[in-house]
């Protein structure tokens, strides 16, 4: 069978794009390493963290023969290639951090899968941790100018407000800036409680040079999952101890299984979203086994088949995956659960349940807080 993998290894997510890309790659060799009747070839293509590139990526998979396809990353990459390439092609793409609300309402003849939750959810949580845990009562929100930015921070504007927030500015701002200085005078011109920042980690870095540079660096800071890269503080210059964040909580049974493999494989932590990116590999490997052809057409009527569970069906994870193929192959049902959490998808392909993190720097690592649990 072919797995695409479909990432950004250099722009603005080149740094979180990589491990994503590592833990896809992980999956197939775990298969393969198994004694099972199948081998998974796979392919992998940069996106750049660029839309266009993205769907020339996409494109090259796809003239490659490539039925399934685990990514894109970025909501604003993901979007153009489910629309231009995924969705005309009958290929099936699962997202592991494609968090963008408008994902669920694609029109994409159910092709169109993600393992990491919608940014309706995790603007709630925003919305809970500045209100209810710090005691804010006004914020701003800076964001980066694409579907990811600017639907995160509508989701966040909406439930502060909710709660009885005020929200005095809303700021946009591009990628790869040499100064981000003028938009954070406007972000923080009302002198907010809090400062909600979604972007990502390459322009993050020079963001957060000019507001410790330029300001107070006292101000409650809220950033998102793409903002959670742990060597941030050390290229800042900053501990940047006022800034906290939410992020996807990997929960789900074999979350631990994952950590020891990816470790032992590539000699490193595993880091946001990379057991999302795993799960995600590893469902579509199922799907492909129990359709038992390699088309697009025939992996989305499995996708359910082997992630939710059902009467009769076997539970699996990826230190059981030889049982999970064997049973599959015979045309089974099976229930996977993997390493970000339980992996059951609804009737539009996102996750039912996800646990967030509310997080913090540590020394070279992401700390966690606190866990919030949400249903979508």
């Amino acid at each position: 069978m072919k797995l695409g993998l479909l990432f950004p290894e250099t722009g603005d997510l080149g740094s979180l794009g990589k491990p994503m890309r590592d833990a896809g790659e992980l999956a197939a060799i775990i298969v393969n390493d198994a004694d099972v009747d199948i081998t998974v070839d796979t392919q992998s293509e940069d996106t750049q963290t660029d839309p266009s590139q993205g769907v020339s990526a996409a494109n090259s998979l796809v003239n490659a023969g490539y039925p399934m396809v685990n990514g894109p990353a970025s909501s604003g990459v993901n979007l153009p290639v489910c629309k231009q390439v995924f969705i005309p092609n009958n290929v099936v793409g699962s997202s592991p951090s494609s968090t963008a609300p408008s994902v669920t309402s694609l029109d994409d003849n159910d092709l169109v899968y993600r393992t990491a939750p919608s940014d309706a959810l995790q603007g709630r949580v925003l919305a809970q941790i500045a209100y209810e845990r710090q005691e804010d009562r006004t914020a701003s929100t800076m964001f980066v100018n694409n579907d990811y930015g600017q639907q995160l921070s509508d989701a966040f504007v909406g439930a502060f407000e909710d709660k009885g927030g005020t929200v005095q500015q809303t700021v946009s701002f591009e990628k790869g800036q040499s100064s981000y200085t003028s938009r954070l005078q406007s972000a923080l011109s009302g002198n907010p409680d809090t400062l909600i920042v979604v972007g990502y980690p390459e322009s993050g870095v020079q963001l957060f040079k000019d507001y410790y540079s330029n300001f107070s660096g006292e101000h409650n800071i809220l950033l998102t999952d793409g903002m959670a890269e742990a060597s941030m503080p050390s290229k800042v210059g900053n501990p940047m101890d006022n800034a906290k964040g939410s992020a996807p909580l990997p929960s789900g049974p074999a979350n631990d299984f994952f950590t020891q493999q990816y470790k032992d494989e590539y000699g490193s932590e595993p880091t946001v979203f990379t057991p999302h990116s795993f799960d995600s590999a590893m469902v579509m490997i199922l799907a492909n086994a129990h359709a038992g052809e390699n088309t697009g057409s025939a992996v989305k009527e499995s996708m359910r088949m082997v992630a939710n569970p059902a009467d009769g069906a076997t539970d699996v994870g990826p230190d059981n995956i030889a049982e999970g193929i064997s049973e599959v192959l015979d045309g089974n049902r099976v229930n996977y659960s993997g390493a970000s959490s339980s992996v059951d998808f609804d009737e539009n392909g996102d996750m039912s349940a996800v646990t967030y993190q509310y997080w913090g720097f540590g020394d070279g690592v992401i700390e966690t807080l606190a866990e919030i649990q949400f249903d979508q």
